[in-house]
């Protein structure tokens, strides 16, 4: 695994730019990315806890629309949301130039800044409180109605209900979901480095980039690596050991409550506004952009940025579910330590912010060269980097990030049909691999396709693994729209960024609706 080989590099003598960083920097670094953890987690469990609880919970003008657009943010990966935003607010845009005109406003553009740390904790919390709104919402639609109205007829009231009786059952779903949060932006670079944030993964591309250290961005990752383990500490901690489960296996959906007047106002008011401050406003805004520089971006070159996203994101999803349903099918058949191992090794990938992954990737496949030398002479290669400036590197570090996601989905899909087919299967004489091939997989074909949407979505908006690992030269359309609105080309960045969008739009919807009909068919089943 490349967190091995960044352990076995942490404590290497330091040079001169570790202990400039460690004696000026290295505090700074620490601060930042704890103040922006902190409170990104904390708006972000406000924000998706109170919408689940408003959506599951209560029934008010649009409801029904509202359950399933407030994912929708996550749509847009925030580093698009950052350089959005920025051209929205800033002195020539949308809104400043609407004040100046109509009003004849001018606002102080010191208020006018969104590029700060708290800009950042903006940008993330409204992009990524999905996370905790959709696991968190799921958790308290499947739970039995009886325990709210229970609650109800003895005469609690909704808010009381909420933090005596739904809070504590929902916690480990509010918990884990808030640790998602955490580690997505542990995992981001874009927003950071274009608000010039000092954090440990900007430090980490700079050590890189600029300065050709990389012992000193190994110990950076290093530390950053601690951050990650204390996180994962502390949600072991926050979520006790209290477990709740159903009695019986009849779950009634809920009996919603009926808002009106300004109530059923204020809950349409705020669903509207979270759900334009994190999708509407900001893609409006692209789309205006996209008008104004279509003629310009659509030619040849960019029809092979979009050829190197889709090609990229395809083939590194199709080898992950493949290595998912492999790994997820012997840990299901084999109960022995080393399936158990499998599956946490599986799963540990996605908890590893991508700098630190790329860092060793990188240290591993320059050792792989290393080792292959004899290979590349017989090929009359006079390169001594092979396998380390390839796609393949890429792929590689997909795999490992990305797994997590794809085994999730599937270790789910056969947790749900079980193993009463597949020993029915065996006791007829077919063999394991033909009750996979004919049996098992067709029965889990919708968590197959989620766990594909939901790899090929993120392989599509990944920015921090593709930057540092793609070959020379070599451009997707998430690092193209970085490199426009690095180079202040924001408007030019519309386009590509628009497509990330409606990729991750089209997948989000057939995502919510392969879910919507499984809940429906156990209800039925139920």
């Amino acid at each position: 695994m490349p967190n091995i080989n960044i352990l076995s590099n942490v404590f290497k003598e330091a040079n001169d730019n570790w202990v400039h960083i460690k004696t000026y920097l290295l505090e700074e670094y620490v601060i930042n990315t704890l103040v922006i953890l902190l409170f990104t987690g904390a708006f972000s469990l406000i924000i998706g806890t109170s919408l689940a609880w408003l959506v599951s919970v209560y029934d008010f003008p649009l409801r029904g629309f509202f359950r399933w657009t407030l994912i929708l943010p996550l749509a847009i990966p925030p580093y698009i949301a950052a350089y959005t935003y920025t051209g929205l607010i800033n002195y020539t845009g949308v809104i400043q130039t609407f004040l100046r005109n109509f009003f004849d406003l001018k606002i102080n553009q010191k208020y006018a800044n969104i590029m700060t740390i708290e800009g950042s904790i903006f940008i993330f919390t409204m992009f990524l409180f999905p996370y905790v709104y959709t696991i968190t919402r799921a958790f308290i639609e499947k739970q039995s109605a009886s325990l709210i109205e229970t609650s109800r007829v003895l005469g609690r009231k909704p808010l009381e209900i909420f933090w005596v009786v739904v809070l504590p059952i929902s916690r480990a779903a509010i918990i884990g979901s808030t640790t998602l949060v955490l580690l997505e932006v542990l995992n981001d670079y874009g927003v950071v480095q274009y608000f010039n944030i000092p954090t440990f993964s900007t430090a980490i591309f700079r050590t890189w980039f600029a300065f050709g250290d990389v012992n000193t961005a190994i110990k950076l990752a290093g530390l950053l690596m601690i951050v990650v383990v204390s996180i994962l500490f502390l949600e072991h901690l926050l979520r006790g050991r209290k477990k709740f489960a159903y009695t019986t296996t009849k779950v009634r959906p809920i009996k919603r409550i009926k808002l009106k007047g300004l109530k059923a106002a204020l809950a349409f008011g705020y669903s509207f506004s979270v759900l334009s401050i994190g999708f509407l406003i900001p893609t409006l805004q692209l789309l205006y952009w996209a008008f104004l520089t279509y003629k310009k971006i659509f030619n040849s070159k960019f029809l092979i940025l979009m050829l190197n996203s889709i090609s990229l994101a395809l083939i590194s999803s199709i080898i992950i579910i493949m290595l998912a349903l492999i790994v997820a099918n012997y840990t299901r058949i084999s109960k022995s330590i080393l399936g158990r191992i499998c599956a946490k090794l599986t799963i540990l990938g996605y908890s590893i912010p991508g700098a630190v992954i790329a860092i060793g990737v990188v240290v591993m496949f320059i050792a792989l060269d290393s080792q292959l030398l004899w290979l590349y002479r017989l090929f009359n290669t006079d390169s001594k980097l092979v396998l380390s400036t390839s796609i393949a590197m890429l792929c590689a570090a997909y795999i490992i990030r990305y797994l997590g996601i794809g085994f999730n989905s599937v270790e789910t899909g056969f947790e749900k049909v079980g193993k009463t087919f597949f020993e029915a299967s065996r006791t007829l004489g077919m063999t394991i691999t033909e009750t996979f091939f004919k049996v098992d997989i067709k029965m889990i074909g919708p968590a197959i396709l989620s766990g594909f949407i939901l790899v090929f979505v993120d392989i599509m908006k990944e920015l921090p693994l593709t930057l540092i690992l793609r070959p020379f030269n070599f451009h997707t359309l998430a690092t193209q729209a970085y490199k426009y609105a690095s180079d202040e080309n924001i408007y030019e960045a519309a386009i590509p960024s628009l497509i990330i969008i409606l990729i991750s739009f089209t997948s989000i919807l057939i995502f919510h609706r392969l879910v919507d009909k499984e809940g429906e068919d156990n209800g039925h089943r139920n």
